[in-house]
């Protein structure tokens, strides 16, 4: 198995082991999709090495579906046109026992904030604080849900037989949660306490850190497992692409091990 090869089966894995942000429908009456069983971890297509990661996404939760007999997938990424204009994008129709379901996708990282908002759910953000979860909730309700009934869409589920009145909607949303680093044995009213992957700090409380060892794992792999066979650097020397990346007004996510070898997954923000 060469190096890509052996990432892109880690981030499979990684995908697999995150899981959905809540169950059923307790989150704006967004129904989750229930698979009943953990299918096979073994991920065997191409994917290109330059495929970013939302997309990396949708080619493993489209391998996934396939793995169940119960889920047939009809069409995916459909393109809904108003003449040369786009109007918006669905994900996935699928059926699972003979029920046709518009299926919307997502995998988010995010962190918690209580200077945000003013709700347990407003208090999750992107970590540049360029997105939140109540922004991605509202718009899959208001914008991705309601597409499937425009006009435009219509002559599209007409070619794959079905009939806008039997289609239920449905998302598969996982998330990868991270709290402050003084709140990293809390426990959340709303979410799916499972999906805390971490912790964050500020990059001035970097320092108290300064015995442990970093890795920087790149974007894509960011949806890995911590791994332990890499090549961990020092503080010392990681400090230097760290501060880049915080003048960047980037938040690194970085792999920390301390000395005791445990290992965590954390981030570390350019905004406190």
């Amino acid at each position: 198995m060469d190096l890509n090869s052996k990432d892109i089966q880690l981030q499979y894995e990684g995908f697999l082991n995150t899981p959905l942000l809540w169950e059923s429908d307790t989150i704006f009456e967004l129904q989750q999709l229930e698979l009943t069983k953990e299918k096979s971890s073994k991920f065997n297509s191409c994917i290109a090495k330059n495929l970013r990661l939302g997309k990396r996404v949708e080619r493993f939760i489209s391998h996934e579906l396939q793995q169940y007999t119960s889920i047939k997938i009809l069409a995916e990424n459909i393109q809904i046109q108003n003449g040369k204009t786009t109007v918006g994008e669905i994900d996935f129709i699928i059926q699972q026992n003979n029920t046709p379901i518009h299926l919307e996708v997502m995998f988010k990282f995010y962190l918690y904030d209580e200077t945000v908002g003013e709700t347990e759910l407003e208090h999750w953000i992107g970590p540049n604080r360029k997105d939140s979860l109540v922004a991605k909730l509202t718009k899959l309700k208001e914008k991705q849900f309601p597409l499937i009934y425009k006009e435009q869409t219509l002559p599209f589920l007409k070619s794959i037989n079905i009939n806008v009145k039997d289609i239920q909607q449905q998302v598969y949303f996982k998330a990868q949660l991270f709290v402050p680093f003084q709140l990293r044995n809390n426990s959340f009213k709303l979410i799916n306490n499972n999906c805390i992957k971490g912790f964050y700090i500020s990059f001035n409380e970097l320092s108290k850190f300064d015995n442990c060892k970093f890795y920087i794992p790149s974007k894509i792999n960011w949806l890995q497992e911590t791994q332990t066979q890499i090549n961990w650097k020092t503080y010392t020397q990681i400090l230097p692409k760290i501060e880049t990346e915080i003048k960047n007004k980037t938040s690194p996510l970085c792999w920390l091990k301390q000395p005791n070898g445990e290992v965590y997954k954390i981030f570390i923000v350019w905004w406190e």
